[in-house]
């Protein structure tokens, strides 16, 4: 899909100002409300927005332990049953099929550390899953950086170049 600059204008000012009504957006951005809603519904139709929903913090009630999990299924159970089975656990917050050495990898809270064990236990106890592998995640430093790709893409297309990230040399002691 086309992103062009003022897809990526109107994509930033919404993630900085989720409440925004469109009418107020066309304001700032100085556009007519029309094009604007018309841009919003065709990324929402191509899927470059994925939804309007508020982001949860698990953190924030009760879950302050993230852990990613790599996962080796049962072969005999077929995907669809192994992902059905682990989808009903809600400490599950992402599950992803992988190459490499797992088939699986979840990421899943937990109310601390020792408690990742009881999610593991549930994860076990679905008998899709022959074999888990834990990390659990110290420090977050990037979460959820698709704006800045989007805003890449758009200045790309504007200039007809390929996307290069304005990234700044990283300078060792």
């Amino acid at each position: 899909m086309d992103i062009d600059s003022l897809d990526s204008r109107i994509v930033t000012l919404f993630c900085e100002r989720p409440k925004l009504s469109v009418l107020e957006a066309s304001r700032r951005l100085k556009v007519a409300r029309a094009t604007v809603q018309a841009r919003i519904d065709r990324l929402m139709r191509r899927g470059v927005i994925k939804s309007w929903a508020p982001i949860l913090n698990p953190n924030a009630f009760g879950y302050p332990v993230t852990a990613y999990c790599s996962l080796t299924v049962r072969q005999d159970a077929g995907h669809a049953v192994v992902v059905a089975a682990l989808a009903r656990i809600p400490e599950i917050l992402e599950l992803h099929t992988v190459s490499g050495d797992s088939d699986m990898l979840a990421r899943v809270v937990a109310r601390s550390n020792a408690d990742v064990q009881r999610v593991l236990d549930l994860i076990v106890a679905t008998q899709t899953v022959v074999r888990s592998s834990s990390v659990i995640v110290l420090q977050t430093h990037i979460e959820a950086q698709a704006l800045a790709l989007l805003q890449a893409t758009a200045a790309a297309a504007d200039t007809a170049a390929p996307p290069v990230p304005a990234v700044p040399p990283v300078r060792l002691p």
